[in-house]
């Protein structure tokens, strides 16, 4: 297993597949299945070169199994603040530890921008991304995100770790 920045040369629809798998798996029962069912193959490829934002993979055995990647704050009112923009592993892949050394990976590159305050938002239904969030240090922030995905209105909840704490 392997933690790496994302290169110029790695497959961006690999890198796809892992978001498109892990939202089948992780908002079932969150977000509506028929728009789950119709993510297309290589929806996500382009964003890994959004500039500002870093991405990580996780490798095994040559194949790309988890990615995450954050930024500086993208929200005005956070300026000052890095975010992690998101964290997915292939289903068959979590579990295993993989999540929480990616994660503390990404904090870790954040923490060498210069950024001690960090923030992330999750959807509020889903639970164990919550108590994932929460076993890696951070809180509950104030600070709340409506949004519609598959029609289906949805709340995005802030987490935070301030200070380094």
């Amino acid at each position: 297993m392997e933690i790496r920045r994302l290169r110029e040369e790695d497959d961006r629809n690999a890198l796809s597949r892992i978001y498109e798998e892990s939202w089948r798996f992780a908002y079932k029962g969150i977000i509506p299945q028929d728009y789950l069912d119709s993510i297309p193959k290589g929806q996500w490829a382009a964003s890994a070169d959004k500039p500002n934002i870093s991405t990580l993979i996780v490798t095994e055995n040559g194949e790309m199994i988890g990615t995450a990647s954050f930024c500086p704050s993208r929200f005005e009112d956070m300026a000052g603040w890095g975010e992690i923009v998101s964290i997915y592993l292939l289903p068959d892949h979590m579990g295993k530890g993989y999540g929480k050394m990616l994660f503390a990976e990404a904090v870790r590159g954040l923490e060498e921008m210069g950024f001690r305050d960090i923030f992330l938002w999750v959807l509020e239904e889903n639970t164990n991304a919550r108590r994932f969030y929460e076993k890696q240090g951070f809180v509950r922030g104030g600070k709340h995100l409506d949004v519609n995905i598959g029609g289906k209105p949805l709340r995005e909840i802030q987490y935070v770790r301030k200070n380094g704490d």
